[in-house]
């Protein structure tokens, strides 16, 4: 078979092949049409709006494609932890992530939904418990400022409600995807490179947020259309803190997550409105700390709110990929049950 021609034409690759020639018989041509399968994928794989059903608030989720990065810090970047090394090689899973931070104008949703069914050890009810106190803190919370204040868990019930209202799966960025998100590209310790004084641009921080978080999508993006990567509120990810992260995993690993086994230490990224710049490097890793729960009068105390961690929040995520029904709720048994 010899190809005589191929070609590209409205998402459909033309083959033209002729057979060669035997005594007596001449070559036959063969014309072949072939759905271009990088084209349906890029038709699907696209940005787009969700609306949380019973509600007309949306959110935006873009395209993140798969590739691969290397993941943490070198040891000559400034603010550098031991933690965040030795650098690794790692390969991602395309996937959608939210271009901004969950809001109140959300969440608010799930936590006024009495009719949910999350019924996995949740405080004897079947919705978030009450705050004693407004743990927004007078930040702000209609009108697109970012949900904080909570326990991973939380995040995770909120994804697992979304996934009951809509059937997509929504879940948590593991660590690697969400640093292969936030560098969107770059090797440098910010995801706009290493001078700091850029920061003010992209992140809320320290030295411009006025000790409170602000409405998302305020300052500009990184290279993937991500607002509030860096800065905000911090960003809670699946992963469990572990401090030899990056000599345990598999160099060249492909989607490589810290499976959590106990409750504690889970994992926060991208610094916060709180933070120093160092905080808000890319591969700045954050653990849950017993203290960010301790003026809670609750008895027990709640396993939903954490009333000293007015910046944990938190993005969401939905892998290309979807998972079998069946193996989503097993993720959330897994996540919830530890």
């Amino acid at each position: 078979m010899i190809v005589i021609f191929k070609e590209k034409i409205n998402n459909f690759i033309i083959w033209v092949s002729q057979m060669k020639k035997t005594v007596g018989i001449p070559g036959i041509i063969f014309i072949l049409v072939q759905p271009d399968a990088t084209a349906q994928t890029d038709s699907l794989f696209k940005a787009y709006e969700q609306t949380i059903p019973g509600s007309v608030v949306k959110f935006k989720m873009v395209p993140v494609k798969g590739g691969s990065f290397t993941m943490g810090s070198p040891e000559t970047e400034p603010g550098r932890h031991a933690d965040e090394g030795p650098q690794k090689n790692f390969s991602i899973s395309p996937f959608w992530m939210g271009a901004f931070e969950v809001t109140h104008d959300e969440f608010d949703i799930f936590f006024k939904d009495a009719g949910t069914s999350q019924n996995i050890n949740a405080d004897a009810i079947t919705r978030p418990s009450p705050q004693y106190v407004d743990l927004s803190w007078d930040m702000g919370r209609e009108g697109g400022f970012p949900v904080n204040s909570m326990q991973q868990r939380t995040a995770l019930m909120y994804c697992r409600w979304l996934y009951n209202k809509t059937g997509i799966f929504y879940r948590l960025p593991t660590e690697a995807e969400w640093e292969y998100a936030c560098r969107a590209g770059s090797s440098s310790a910010y995801f706009f490179g290493d001078d700091e004084k850029e920061l003010k641009k992209y992140a809320w921080y320290n030295q411009n947020s006025k000790e409170a978080y602000h409405k998302v999508g305020q300052l500009q993006p990184n290279a993937f259309g991500l607002y509030d990567m860096l800065g905000n509120v911090s960003e809670w990810v699946l992963d469990q803190y572990d401090e030899n992260y990056f000599t345990k995993m598999k160099k060249d690993d492909t989607d490589p997550v810290s499976i959590p086994t106990s409750r504690h230490p889970r994992l926060l990224k991208g610094g916060s409105y709180a933070d120093a710049a160092s905080g808000l490097r890319c591969a700045s890793r954050n653990p849950w700390l017993p203290e960010w729960n301790k003026r809670d009068p609750q008895i027990p105390k709640s396993k939903w709110w954490l009333t000293d961690a007015p910046f944990a929040g938190f993005r969401l995520v939905r892998p290309f990929a979807a998972p079998a029904a069946a193996d989503i709720e097993k993720f959330f048994t897994l996540y919830l049950s530890n």
